[in-house]
């Protein structure tokens, strides 16, 4: 990363048995029919909210290098957002994360047609996605784990899919400032699955302006270019001497101002699949570092995913009320979804996204927070 200073955990004794101790079990509120917010965290530590609509991550509170708390998470002000500009914000999005071009996906010889949007693809799962779901939820807490387990039954046909499938997501936190996010699903057919968080981060507090002078690391060797309606073109590319690697940090400020068609045709910005560095294991692997230089905070990604999708969220125009008052512009914040490859099930030579009965979905990310002294 482009920055000096000692990464340090934020999780110290002395600024944790300075607050009054108190149980880390999930408080819940009500949200009417939109749904329930549950809130769960550590005192000095991370604190964190999850909306079951959409199983969204909707606020994680943490503290910079001196103290001071902020939201870094972007949502929306009004829930009645959630129905259209704020729908994927910090949402769990599904079936199919990322885009299927035409609609159209082959399972075992059978061709079935999905929901479609944007000009004719399915993004997210289609137009009522699991991001548009009400999840039912369970908390849990322990000494040093606290967090909420989210269900969700998808009929068979569900935006055209095939198979029954049960889904379950969790949220935890753990006194290291670790946020693990992982799934868990089971199907009675054969079907597709990929699943991922949309959250858009901007680590020096949502509303505080833009994420340009933010520091990302992508360990990553190759892209996935793609055509005007972002579906992917062609194999994947070298990010060699491109504004693509990522590989040693770089300021996105200083990458997004490159002359480029693939920054053109995403309207500006990144909208791009990464192919992460190095054969698959059992566990997750590093895949991105974000660290915003005023606040000192730095978020590090670890995911069972082979892929990593950068959304720049270029596309934001000022129309969603933050819950901080403000209004979201382009690159307001940004968005880091582990997941498979865009338009897996219509490309052969991407890693498989098909599930069979008896053989459950898993996939775990990880994002540790520290703080970087100046």
């Amino acid at each position: 990363m482009e920055h000096t200073g000692e990464a340090t955990g934020r999780a110290t004794e002395p600024r944790r048995s300075a607050c009054a101790p108190r149980t880390s079990r999930p408080l819940r509120t009500d949200d009417g029919e939109t749904g329930e917010r549950w809130r769960f965290g550590f005192p000095g530590g991370a604190r964190a909210e999850v909306h079951t609509r959409g199983a969204r991550l909707h606020s994680l509170i943490l503290p910079d290098r001196w103290g001071h708390p902020a939201d870094v998470v972007l949502g929306a002000r009004d829930t009645a957002a959630f129905d259209g500009p704020a729908r994927y914000f910090g949402a769990t999005v599904g079936r199919y994360a990322n885009r299927i071009a035409h609609g159209r996906l082959v399972v075992d010889g059978v061709t079935h047609r999905l929901a479609t949007q944007q000009g004719g693809h399915t993004l997210h799962g289609g137009p009522d996605g699991f991001d548009q779901r009400r999840w039912r939820c369970e908390p849990f807490h322990s000494a040093d784990r606290t967090g909420v387990r989210l269900f969700l039954h998808s009929p068979d046909g569900d935006q055209g899919f095939p198979g029954a499938l049960n889904v379950r997501v969790t949220y935890a936190l753990d006194r290291e400032d670790q946020l693990t996010v992982s799934y868990h699903a089971v199907s009675d057919a054969p079907t597709i699955l990929n699943l991922t968080n949309h959250t858009y981060w901007n680590l020096e507090g949502e509303g505080r302006g833009n994420v340009l002078a933010h520091h990302l690391e992508v360990a990553a060797p190759l892209y996935t270019p793609v055509d005007a309606d972002l579906i992917p073109e062609g194999p994947h590319r070298s990010v060699s001497g491109t504004p693509f690697d990522l590989r040693r940090g770089r300021r996105l400020s200083d990458v997004l101002t490159h002359t480029d068609s693939q920054l053109a045709l995403a309207g500006g910005g990144f909208d791009h699949n990464w192919v992460l560095d190095g054969p698959r294991r059992p566990g997750p692997r590093k895949a991105a570092v974000l660290y915003a230089p005023v606040s000192g905070r730095r978020m590090e990604v670890h995911t069972t995913e082979p892929g990593l999708q950068v959304y720049t969220a270029q596309g934001l125009t000022g129309d969603i009320t933050g819950k901080g008052g403000g209004s979201y512009r382009a690159y307001a914040g940004i968005a880091l979804e582990t997941q498979h490859f865009p338009d897996s099930p219509n490309r052969p030579d991407y890693p498989t996204v098909l599930l069979r009965p008896g053989a459950p979905y898993r996939s775990t990310t990880i994002h540790a927070f520290t703080t970087v002294n100046a």
